[in-house]
């Protein structure tokens, strides 16, 4: 509905607004009565403070639903994106809150941490509730919470596909040196589990048109575990490199902070999927296989150089 990137030949209407600035949304949305669902996936990477984070993303998302809600008789559905940060919140409060794995739906917030999906949640409730009390036709939502994405996506803050593809090519243009791993032992040889883009997005349509899937919050991921040693080698070889894996230093790439962050954890990131399948969507993916099929991607649209494979991954 809201998008700042077009992509092309694609049978959809595109309407570039500012979502932090409630009379734009307005003018925006508010005529468009038609709507049946809203999936709301923004988000304001610009901002490293919680406090920041919390304010401008909660404000987009409250700036849609008044925007869309009152004025939409036929609306019936509202699917909300947030994260695993749910879990473990904030970067900064990172380390202090001992949490176990895996990560469940039914988990409590954490106590005296501020987190925006804390607040993105409640606003989304709150904005259903209103809906109801106005004897409005009912609305239902759903929340999901994937773990790391990989996908296309080249102009996002997160994309950690591009960013290590960005960081094979210029290792390999520099010489052909070997594709080094940047990062802790903990984050190489410990388990993770990560989420397609495209199966995030099958989740989000299973639960706006599943009657038993409404009025829950939910994990997606894959389905699998991974090992970062086992996606360094998908990597080198898109990239016909050579790679070594920890070598006993701990060093940063550039000042790339999501990959910097990601790749210095030394603690389990790990959700589980039962209640996704309980409730009734059994998809999922291999994970190695769907980081290759990104980085594939990345290069079939020119974003990253193209060379030869390597690797059959």
């Amino acid at each position: 509905m809201v998008s700042s990137a077009l992509p092309r030949g694609e049978p959809v209407t595109h309407i570039c607004v500012d979502l932090a600035d409630p009379a734009a949304v307005s003018a925006a949305l508010a005529p468009l009565t038609d709507i049946t669902h809203v999936f709301y996936v923004a988000w304001a990477p610009h901002f490293f403070e919680e406090d920041q984070n919390r304010e401008a993303n909660s404000r987009m998302l409250r700036n849609v639903l008044s925007a869309v809600v009152p004025n939409c008789p036929a609306l019936v559905h509202v699917s909300l994106q947030t994260g695993s940060k749910h879990y473990i919140g904030p970067p900064e409060s990172i380390g202090k809150f001992t949490i176990e794995t895996p990560f469940s739906e039914d988990m409590p917030r954490l106590d005296n941490c501020p987190n925006l999906y804390y607040d993105q949640e409640d606003a989304l409730f709150d904005a259903v509730s209103r809906s109801r009390r106005r004897g409005a036709a009912v609305i239902s939502w759903s929340v999901h919470r994937p773990s790391l994405v990989f996908g296309f996506s080249p102009q996002s803050a997160m994309n950690v596909v591009c960013t290590l593809c960005v960081y094979a090519a210029i290792c390999r243009k520099e010489g052909g040196r070997k594709l080094r791993w940047p990062g802790s032992l903990g984050a190489w040889e410990g388990f993770s589990n990560a989420s397609d883009a495209d199966l995030v997005a099958e989740q989000h349509i299973w639960a706006a048109v599943d009657p038993a899937a409404r009025n829950e919050a939910y994990n997606c991921s894959n389905g699998d575990v991974y090992k970062w040693k086992q996606l360094w080698t998908v990597l080198a070889g898109r990239f016909g490199m050579e790679w070594s894996g920890y070598e006993g230093e701990e060093s940063r790439v550039a000042n790339w902070w999501f990959v910097d962050a990601l790749f210095m954890d030394k603690w389990e990131f790990l959700d589980t999927m039962n209640k996704s399948k309980e409730h009734g969507f059994l998809g999922f993916r291999n994970t190695v296989k769907s980081f290759g099929t990104w980085i594939d991607k990345l290069r079939l649209y020119k974003i990253v150089p193209s060379c030869r494979i390597v690797s059959s991954l």
